[in-house]
C-alpha cells in the first residue's frame, strides 16, 4: 500500500496515536459530561422535591390559581436559583410558570419527565425546548398534600454551561493530543529513517547487481538483522559473479556458434516445448514472435516435421527426412536427435534449407532442357539444308538460293536466342544499367505503340491507347520501358486473332503508375499462368509459334530493376492482361 518502508512504519504509528488521542478525548469528554448530568439530575430532583412540599397545598386552590400566586412563587424560586420552574396540574395544565405566559403553553401531561414522575415518583429528561429555544434538563416530582397527589413540580436548567465546559475540556485534550502526536510523528520519522536508510542502500546495490554490476558491494553497519542480510548478500553476489562469468563464457561460445550457423537449430524438452531456437531456424521456418515457451508444433506448422519429432520421441533414435513446405515450396532436410544425457530428455532438431540447391538444380535442368529444345529445331533445319545442298541442290541455283535464305533465317533465330540470353544475363547480374530519370508518361508509351501499330494493322487488329488527362513525370529508363512494352505488345499481336483489339492503358494508383497491355486473344491456361515469366517457358499454344520464350523473363527483370511489379491475368478464349508498375516522381 505504501511504496516506502519509512512510511509503512511512520503512517501506522501516527494513525494509532491520532486514533488513541481521539478515542481518549471522546471517552473522557463523555465521562465528564455524564458525571455532570448525573450530579445535575440529583440536584434538580432534590430542589423540585423541596419546592413541591411548599407549593403542594396551593395547587388545588382556585384562588391561588386565579390570582397568579403560583406564577409569582415560581418566578421567585427560579430567580433565586437561575432555573426555570413549572407547576403542572394532574390534568396536564400549567398552573404556574417562571419564564413564559402559561396561558400560551400547551398541555404537559405527556412530557417524558412528567410521565416518569407520575409512574416512578420522579423523572428527568434532556431535550430542546421550543419555548425558550435551547437545550435543557428537566426534573419533575409529584407534589403531595395530606397524602394526596395535587400536581407535578418541574425544575429545568439550561445545559449550555455544561456543554461549554465539556467542549473546553475536549479542546484541551485534543490540543495536548496534537502536540503529543506531532512529537510522536517526529520521533517516528527519525526511527523510520534510521531503519529505512540501510534498506534503501541495500536496494540500490541490488538494483546495480540486477543491471549487471556484479562488483557492487555494501559494507555492513552494526550487528543487527540488516547487517547480517548485507553480509549474506555480499557473499551471494561473489558466488553469483563467479557463476555468471563461467556461464557467460559458455553462453558466448554457444551463441557464437548458433548465430553463425547456416543451419537451423531447435532444442525442445520431452513435452515439445521449445527451449532454444537460433536465428537460422527462425529465418528458414518463417517463425513469427518469440518461439520460447511455445510447442514445436506451434512453431513449425508442418505436419511432416512434427511427425519426424514424434517418431524420434517414440523410438528414442535419431530420425531424418527431407520435407517440402507449402505454399513457398521450401525444401528442408531435418534431423531429430534425442539428448538422453539431459534430464528430462531433450531433442535437438537440425534443419538444413535445401531450397536454393533444389532451385539451382531445377533451373539448371530446365535451362538445359529449354536451350536444347530451342537449339535443336534450327540446328536440325540447318543440318537438313546442308545435307540437301551436299546431295546436289548446290548445283541448282534457284534451289540453292532458297536454302541459303532458309539458312540465314535459322541463323537469325539462333543469333536472337544468343542475344536475348546475353541480355537477360546482363540484366540479372546488374551489368545492364537502368538510368532512371523523370520522363513524361506519354513519351514512354507512344513510341513503342506507334512502332508496332503497322504490325497490328497488318494482322487486322485495332490498337487503342488510354492515358491520364494530366501530364505525369515517371521515374524510368525510357529505353528499357520501351523494350518492356514492345515485348508485351509483340506477344499480344502474335496471340490475338484477326479482328481483335489491343488496349494499352495507364492509371495512377497512389505513388505509382500502372501500365496494362490487354488483348482479346486466345488467353493463357490457368496451369501455365504462374510460370509464364520463367525463361524459355512456353504454353502449349505458344510452342508452335516463333520466339525464344525469353521476352517475358526480360520484361520481368527490367520492371524489377525499376522497383516495380509485373503480373498477368488471363482467361482462355477471352484474352490476357499484362500489368506492370513504375514509380511516379
Amino acid at each position: 500500500m505504501f511504496p516506502s518502508i519509512r512510511w509503512r512504519i511512520l503512517i501506522p504509528y501516527a494513525v494509532i496515536i491520532v486514533l488513541s488521542t481521539l478515542g481518549l478525548t471522546f471517552y473522557v469528554t463523555e465521562q465528564v459530561r455524564q458525571a455532570r448530568y448525573d450530579d445535575l439530575q440529583v440536584r434538580l430532583l432534590a430542589e423540585a422535591g423541596l419546592i413541591a412540599e411548599t407549593v403542594a397545598p396551593l395547587l388545588d386552590d382556585p384562588q391561588a390559581l386565579a390570582s397568579g400566586q403560583l406564577d409569582t412563587l415560581a418566578r421567585q424560586r427560579a430567580a433565586a436559583r437561575n432555573e426555570r420552574i413549572t407547576f403542572i396540574l394532574l390534568n396536564g395544565m400549567v398552573a404556574g410558570e417562571s419564564h413564559e405566559n402559561r396561558a400560551l403553553m400547551d398541555n404537559h401531561l405527556y412530557r417524558e419527565e412528567v410521565q416518569r414522575a407520575l409512574s416512578a415518583g420522579g423523572g428527568t429528561a434532556i431535550r430542546y425546548s421550543r419555548t425558550v429555544n435551547y437545550e435543557m434538563m428537566y426534573a419533575a416530582v409529584p407534589a403531595y398534600a395530606d397524602g394526596e397527589l395535587k400536581g407535578i413540580v418541574r425544575v429545568a436548567l439550561s445545559l449550555d454551561q455544561i456543554t461549554a465546559n465539556t467542549n473546553r475540556l475536549s479542546r484541551t485534550i485534543l490540543s495536548a493530543g496534537m502536540v503529543t502526536t506531532a512529537l510522536a510523528v517526529l520521533l517516528g520519522l527519525v526511527i523510520a529513517e534510521r531503519t529505512a536508510r540501510p534498506v534503501r542502500q541495500l536496494t540500490h546495490v541490488v538494483e546495480r547487481v540486477a543491471k549487471g554490476d556484479l562488483n557492487a558491494r555494501l559494507l555492513p553497519a552494526g550487528r543487527d538483522e540488516v547487517a547480517q542480510l548485507t553480509t549474506a548478500f555480499n557473499h551471494m553476489t561473489d558466488q553469483l559473479r563467479e557463476q555468471m562469468e563461467h556461464l557467460g563464457e559458455e553462453r558466448s561460445r554457444l551463441a557464437a556458434i548458433l548465430t553463425t550457423m547456416a543451419d537451423g537449430v531447435i532444442i525442445t524438452d520431452q513435452h515439445g516445448l521449445v527451449q532454444l531456437c537460433n536465428p537460422a531456424a527462425v529465418r528458414i521456418l518463417h517463425i513469427t514472435g518469440n518461439p520460447g515457451g511455445r510447442t514445436f508444433a506451434q512453431v513449425v506448422f508442418n505436419h511432416q516435421l512434427i511427425a519426424l519429432w514424434e517418431r524420434s520421441q517414440q523410438t528414442g533414435a535419431e530420425q531424418s527426412d527431407t520435407v517440402e513446405t507449402d505454399p513457398k515450396r521450401t525444401f528442408l532436410h531435418a534431423i531429430v536427435t534425442p539428448l538422453p544425457e539431459l534430464a528430462p530428455p531433450h531433442y535437438l532438431i537440425v534443419i538444413q534449407d535445401l531450397t536454393h540447391v533444389r532451385r539451382l538444380e531445377t533451373i539448371r535442368r530446365d535451362f538445359i532442357s529449354n536451350i536444347s529444345h530451342e537449339l535443336r529445331t534450327p540446328l536440325a533445319a540447318l543440318k537438313a539444308v546442308v545435307e540437301t545442298l551436299r546431295d546436289g541442290a548446290l548445283h541448282d541455283p534457284p534451289t540453292a538460293q532458297r536454302f541459303l535464305t532458309h539458312i540465314e533465317s535459322e541463323l537469325n533465330n539462333l543469333t536472337q536466342v544468343v542475344q536475348e540470353l546475353l541480355e537477360l544475363s546482363r540484366i540479372e547480374s546488374g551489368k545492364a544499367p537502368v538510368n532512371q530519370r523523370p520522363t513524361l508518361l506519354e513519351d514512354l508509351i507512344t513510341l513503342p505503340v506507334e512502332r508496332l501499330r503497322p504490325q497490328a494493322e497488318r494482322a487486322g487488329l485495332r490498337l487503342e491507347v488510354t492515358l491520364p488527362a494530366e501530364q505525369l513525370l515517371i521515374l524510368a529508363d525510357a529505353e528499357r520501358v520501351h523494350q518492356i512494352l514492345i515485348n508485351l505488345l509483340h506477344n499480344a499481336i502474335k496471340f490475338t486473332p484477326t479482328g481483335g483489339t489491343l488496349t494499352v492503358a495507364a492509371h495512377i494508383v497512389g505513388n505509382e503508375v500502372t501500365i496494362a497491355v490487354q488483348d482479346t486473344g486466345v488467353g493463357i491456361a490457368a496451369e501455365d499462368l504462374p510460370r509464364i515469366f520463367e525463361r524459355f517457358y512456353k504454353g502449349d499454344r505458344a510452342r508452335a509459334s516463333e520466339g525464344t520464350g525469353l521476352g517475358l523473363a526480360i520484361a520481368k527483370h527490367l520492371v524489377q530493376a525499376h522497383g516495380g511489379r509485373i503480373w498477368a491475368e488471363s482467361r482462355q478464349g477471352v484474352g490476357s492482361k499484362f500489368t506492370f508498375t513504375l514509380p511516379v516522381c
